[in-house]
């Protein structure tokens, strides 16, 4: 980890290679030579600072300036030399801090893949390569520190990093404190001498840990969890190393020396794995012996589903000839071997600049700070805000406004800013500094209770932000499910340019709403003449179409919609009226708990504490929550409110189907043909068992679709019987598997 202030026009060096590059006049021989110099320099700039745990972009930034160094190599081979990025390994070594130590083997690095088509390529290539029919070993490409370790009888005498592939840093003492890596072999036969391989990783539930001890000891936070295990495993002092959450996963030998002719190297890779295990020495689960390319890519799309469910950081997935004697006969080239790539998955890390800290009010009066970033693209969409969660978490991650910042954002998971790149500092930045007072209604902020690390404003009757939040959320799909109630309507309902008072001022009078009352409601909206912005605002009805003399205005469509939904709302099933009500703790599952017991809202208001924590599944804490919503009295015009505009405040009473899952706890994951996952819930309620969503030893069964993901890997691992859709049919229909 760096903390010497960087120079922030280093953000700018890649996209300025790139566009020399995109407006270069290759045909020129000079031009040619001057575009692979700049980004033959820039590449081991940005190599440099990644081998001292700097990072000045993101991997995929990187990934992309050597593609295109590759491209232009395969385009005019001339150019190609010796010291070239694409013919060497890449590291440095600091002979400052640590020994250099010469590897017995060489450490080499992986090539790359980025799209089936190259990876297709590969694999033809490497099959037409050798006369054997060999598989392939598929493992998961982790994002971590490689290490080599040497054991001499057994012993061992010395860990290294892997430097520029030939000389490493000697980091015996810090791996030693590991506790993943055995000092001694567990065997009475060991090789007389063997280099292992593998990956040194911060797991990530710790990564937010560390840097907010870093933090509040004054010292610069990590960018990631990768440069989080390079900077533990490459302190001066071991005991630093030893406080740190290190682990490691070994994956290959370099070198193996049989103590005699009985106990001869493993023919496979697989079997290498097998032979670690037998050692006590740690290797990863998430491997594959598969033999068609269609299967390596079904390997390949499951994991980039599921790489967030692992411990460890990923970055792609790695592809081996399983034979080690084939492997053998394809060789190597001056950087890496022919017979392994490494197939990268899209950017799901990327750093751009935090412009501002900005906070917003929720629907529970919670107040968040938020970052407004550069637009950038992370996992296939343009991100420009990130949540900051509290406070204190802001110091966590030890972020000052002006930083570059690494986003990631996974699939549909909201985008997380994961800290600064401190290298890149130029003293511009500064501390973002949490509001005393409620930006929406300028209330004193205060904790909801002595201790708690939110802010929250206590105006939740009339903060504006709170109710149009609250108005937002019982739309839902989890409440009532009004598609018509949007973030902007719920905006516009109660907080709109004009008129002054706003149709609403509580949620108690949604369904008393006219057409009359929406009439003069006015947003503020980008103008536009002939559908193009001219830079100006204007005010325009929301509700209502814009007159004319000829045309006068009326009701959108939309707006006609919205009735309808408001009408077919106030019929819905009791427990999304109890969702809608935003009693703090309370969401879908709480709901369906409470209505199927109590069967009428007045029943639930009526309960007593003991009553309502005695219901399984809710607890005390729910129950408070329950009886202190209750306890104020504008919460109660809410429900009476609705109840007399004609909101259906209890269940009717249905047959009560079997019981066939009576007594049982069964959790559902991965994709269902015939259920989705409200409605897998519900059917095992109606049948008298309990859905929950976290598998443990008291888990009866769990039902696995298609990708089931971490909750079948733990059924596994407890014994938990696991079930497909047509036996959990059969279980519900029956009470047996027949």
């Amino acid at each position: 980890m760096t903390t010497t202030p960087g120079n922030a026009d280093d953000a700018k060096s890649a996209e300025s290679t790139t566009d020399d590059l995109q407006n270069a006049d290759l045909s020129n021989a000079a031009e040619r030579a001057k575009i692979h110099a700049q980004l033959t320099e820039r590449i081991e700039e940005l190599r440099a600072a990644y081998y001292q745990d700097s990072l000045l972009v993101s991997d995929a930034e990187y990934d992309d300036l050597v593609h295109r160094l590759e491209d232009l190599e395969a385009a005019y081979p001339e150019l190609i030399t010796d010291s070239s990025p694409t013919q060497t390994v890449g590291g440095v070594v600091d002979t400052s801090t640590f020994d250099p130590v010469e590897h017995i083997g060489p450490m080499y690095s992986l090539d790359n893949v980025f799209d089936f088509e190259e990876l297709r390529t590969w694999y033809e290539r490497t099959r037409s390569a050798v006369s054997a029919r060999s598989k392939f070993l598929c493992e998961l490409k982790i994002d971590g520190l490689a290490v080599n370790l040497l054991y001499r009888g057994g012993e061992l005498v010395r860990a290294a990093t892997r430097g520029d592939g030939r000389i490493g840093e000697d980091i015996t003492a810090n791996v030693r404190t590991i506790s993943d890596i055995p000092q001694r072999l567990d065997t009475e036969h060991p090789p007389a001498e063997v280099e292992i391989r593998g990956e040194v990783f911060f797991p990530v539930e710790d990564f937010a840990e560390l840097n907010a001890s870093l933090v509040a000891e004054g010292k610069s936070p990590f960018a990631n969890p990768r440069n989080s295990a390079a900077g533990s495993l490459r302190q001066k002092d071991p005991a630093v190393t030893a406080r740190r959450p290190l682990h490691m996963l070994v994956h290959g030998i370099a070198v193996w020396t049989p103590a005699d002719d009985s106990h001869p190297e493993p023919a496979h890779q697989s079997e290498v794995y097998e032979q670690f295990r037998s050692w006590g020495l740690p290797i990863s689960d998430y491997f594959k012996v598969l033999e068609t390319v269609d299967e390596i890519e079904d390997f390949i799309t499951y994991y980039g589903e599921h790489r967030h469910d692992v411990t460890h950081e990923i970055d792609g997935i790695v592809i081996k000839i399983d034979d080690i004697a084939v492997q053998e006969t394809l060789g190597y080239t001056s950087r890496a071997p022919r017979w392994a790539t490494a197939f990268k998955y899209p950017p799901e890390e990327v750093t751009t600049k935090l412009l501002d800290i900005q906070v917003q009010v929720g629907r529970t009066g919670r107040v968040t700070p938020f970052a407004v970033m550069e637009p950038v693209t992370v996992a296939g969409s343009t991100v420009e805000r990130a949540t900051l969660h509290n406070g204190y978490e802001v110091k966590r991650k030890g972020v000052l406004i002006g930083d570059t910042v690494t986003l990631r954002k996974a699939g549909d998971v909201i985008p997380e800013v994961l800290g600064p790149v401190v290298a890149l500092r130029d003293g511009s930045e500064h501390e973002f500094v949490m509001p005393t007072h409620c930006p929406s209604c300028g209330t004193e902020l205060g904790e909801q209770k002595e201790g708690d690390k939110d802010l929250r404003c206590p105006n939740s009757r009339s903060c504006p932000a709170q109710l149009a939040n609250r108005i937002f959320y019982l739309a839902s799909r989890a409440a009532f499910d009004i598609e018509a109630l949007g973030e902007e309507a719920a905006l516009a309902l109660t907080a709109p340019a004009e008129p002054e008072t706003p149709p609403l001022t509580s949620e108690a009078f949604l369904f008393d709403l006219t057409a009359e009352d929406l009439a003069d409601v006015k947003i503020w909206r980008d103008k536009k003449v002939k559908g193009v912005e001219t830079g100006e605002r204007e005010l325009v009805p929301y509700f209502y179409t814009r007159g004319t003399a000829k045309k006068p205005s009326a009701p959108s469509a939309n707006t006609t919609k919205l009735f309808d939904e408001l009408d077919k709302a106030k019929d819905q099933d009791l427990w999304r009226v109890l969702v809608a009500l935003s009693i703090r703790h309370v969401g879908p599952t709480a709901a369906r708990t409470l209505a199927a017991k109590f069967r009428t809202l007045s029943a639930i208001r009526q309960a007593g504490l003991e009553e309502l924590a005695a219901v399984d599944g809710i607890g005390s804490t729910i129950a408070g929550s329950i009886r202190d919503w209750f306890d104020v009295d504008w919460h109660n015009e809410i429900v009476d409110t609705w109840a007399a505009a004609g909101v259906r405040m209890e269940d009717e009473e249905v047959e009560t189907g079997e019981q066939t899952l009576e007594g049982l706890t069964i959790v559902a994951t991965g994709s269902l043909s015939t259920y989705t996952r409200d409605g897998i819930k519900e059917a095992i309620l109606g049948a008298g068992g309990k859905a929950a969503s976290s598998v443990s030893k008291k888990t009866d069964y769990v039902v696995a679709g298609e990708n089931a993901g971490s909750k079948l890997d733990k059924a596994e691992s407890l014994g938990v019987p696991v079930l497909d859709e047509e036996q959990f049919t059969t279980l519900l229909e029956t009470g047996s598997l027949g």
